[in-house]
């Protein structure tokens, strides 16, 4: 077994909330120590080990104390009760320009932030290099860090924590604010990183970066682990939860429940899914480009118009591939009367890869599961996508483009043939 690299044991992070400054001075002058505070747990019991080598991502809403465990791990906060126990050099890119100062350079901030992590100075020029390489900010390096971009502060603070040979790397949704080629580029620096056998630590909202980059994913609400395992499957869970909170419904008593399969309050639900090859049958592997029919069995518990009916194919790592519904096909599905059934039908040519997928389903209002959901089924059917004898490519969609091979100096003759004969 891997040897942990970081340890949190029952870790808690309090806060005191005054009403206003007066209370503050009331409870430090009250005779009997009465309290005009209340205690705000950012973080409250929370423990997770973290094995060297592996990616873990940490998701949650704003305000479940992502950033806050995040800080304490890289020694930014202390923890009120509890112990954090961290093996190796620590990089982190815990916010915009965190660590910086603002009237140094950007060459002296590096400098600072390789005096922090204890390398020596005779050692720091190679750094530098290959920092100022990757953040490709040019002459603003020897200018104040206060004169800098919203993108050069993400640059400059990515580059320092992946280039000082860190043994642990801690990114907190920093990267969502830089352009997409600087996002690729420290995905790539990501990966590579991870191929070395360093540990990394990841908080974001995007779905798929998670599930592409982690091994293990911690689900956090109200300062608390919830959910930990597979990133696909905590997503499922964070989405209903997501769709929980929106609907108004207690999340504490939604909580004790397994949401990673199915969510919703159960006003119209799902009965059965079909999913049938070109000859109508129902199996489980299809020829890509084939045409497929989905059908899905729906019952009404209430009296609901309208109903959005969505479907959700995803990859074997969870990815979402390819997802639609009626309201963005700006179809309606009608009235559904209580204790109706009805038939909805999906029919599409199945234009994917070769690989293995699941189907999720969904009833909901709007565009989204997150304004009502009434019942949501992850990965009902899983089902295989074969070759297909008359097209062959690589990726997960068939796209079936025209190509064509023309001389530019043929094509440059009769354009010059044509403008003589009109003249």
């Amino acid at each position: 077994m891997n040897e942990e690299v970081i340890k949190v044991k029952s870790v808690t992070k309090k806060y005191r909330l005054y009403g206003s400054p007066v209370d503050r001075l009331k409870e430090a002058l009250h005779p009997l120590g009465k309290k005009f505070h209340q205690d705000f747990y950012a973080v409250h019991n929370l423990s997770m080990d973290i094995p060297k080598g592996q990616c873990v991502g940490i998701i949650g809403m704003n305000g479940s104390g992502k950033s806050t465990i995040l800080q304490i791990i890289a020694g930014v906060l202390t923890s009120t009760s509890g112990s954090v126990e961290v093996l190796g050099r620590v990089a982190a890119l815990l916010e915009l320009g965190g660590g910086f100062n603002p009237e140094f350079t950007g060459v002296e901030n590096i400098h600072f932030q390789c005096s922090i992590m204890g390398i020596p100075s005779h050692e720091r020029n190679g750094f530098i290099h290959n920092i100022l390489d990757f953040a490709e900010i040019g002459d603003f390096a020897y200018q104040p860090v206060r004169t800098y971009s919203t993108g050069m502060y993400v640059r400059l603070a990515f580059s320092v924590a992946a280039n000082v040979q860190p043994d642990i790397l801690i990114v907190d949704e920093a990267l969502a604010v830089g352009d997409a080629y600087f996002q690729n580029k420290c995905m790539e620096r990501i990966r590579d990183f991870k191929k070395t056998g360093g540990t990394l630590l990841f908080v974001s909202h995007d779905p798929g970066a998670v599930k592409t980059l982690c091994d293990h994913a911690y689900l956090l609400h109200k300062g608390e682990v919830v959910d930990a395992g597979k990133p696909n499957e905590v997503f499922n869970q964070y989405n209903s939860l997501l769709a929980i909170q929106s609907s108004g419904q207690d999340t504490a008593i939604s909580m004790k429940e397994d949401l990673r399969k199915r969510s919703g309050n159960k006003k119209i639900t799902i009965e059965e899914v079909k999913m049938l090859n070109e000859k109508k049958e129902c199996v489980e592997t299809f020829v890509s480009g084939e045409s497929v029919t989905i059908i899905l069995t729906v019952k009404a518990n209430n009296e609901i118009n309208n109903p959005t009916i969505g479907i959700l194919i995803r990859d074997r790592l969870g990815n979402d591939i390819f997802g639609t519904n009626n309201y963005l096909m700006e179809h309606s599905s009608g009235l559904f009367n209580k204790g109706e059934t009805k038939e909805v039908c999906y029919a599409m040519p199945l234009n994917l890869g070769v690989d293995t997928y699941s189907l999720t389903v969904a009833l909901h209002t709007d565009a989204t599961h997150i304004a009502e959901s009434f019942d949501w089924v992850n990965s009902i059917l899983v089902f295989n996508v074969i070759p297909s004898s008359q097209h062959f490519f690589l990726g997960y969609c068939r796209m079936e483009p025209y190509f064509s091979v023309t001389s530019l100096s043929e094509n440059n003759l009769l354009q010059e043939k044509k403008q003589s004969i009109m003249h």
